[in-house]
């Protein structure tokens, strides 16, 4: 579902001057929530969150990729940004970083330490002075971690 949604969001998104980061369904109590977090090379204000929102309101209500009701939130990556494409792991190397891998690796399915490397399949993050090289097709998730 997230990979049919991202090629309906993401034109709109773009076309508006912003990088669609990620996507997320989750709950809140009962209602369902879909989260938008897109980013811009200035950073993203108050009023980017809200033109991207009113815009992809706008496209759900045309397209309707979603069944039931839900809510639409638009928000900057803040400092845990998600790291979701390999541009995004290459853009921080040095920086600190939060990985879920889908399946244990190494003996384990969290890592979280620096980045040393990021190339155009994998990252290599050092974890207490040890270097893992972990394959993006294989991680649940990523996330900065601020310092």
């Amino acid at each position: 579902m997230t990979g049919k949604l991202r090629a309906v969001l993401e034109p709109p998104v773009e076309n508006l001057g912003y990088e669609l980061l990620h996507l997320e369904m989750t709950r809140q109590g009962k209602d369902a929530v879909l989260r938008v977090y897109i980013d811009a090379p200035g950073g993203i204000q108050v009023r980017d969150c809200a033109s991207v929102s009113r815009q992809l309101s706008a496209v759900l209500d045309i397209e309707d990729p979603l069944s039931g009701a839900y809510l639409l939130e638009v928000s900057s990556p803040g400092l845990q940004r998600p790291l979701v494409k390999p541009d995004h792991f290459k853009r921080f190397v040095g920086d600190k970083a939060r990985i879920v891998m889908a399946a244990r690796i190494f003996g384990r399915r969290r890592f979280t330490g620096q980045m040393v490397e990021a190339g155009d399949e994998s990252v290599v993050l050092e974890v207490d002075g040890e270097r893992y090289p972990l394959p993006y097709r294989d991680m649940e998730s990523a996330q900065l971690q601020p310092i």
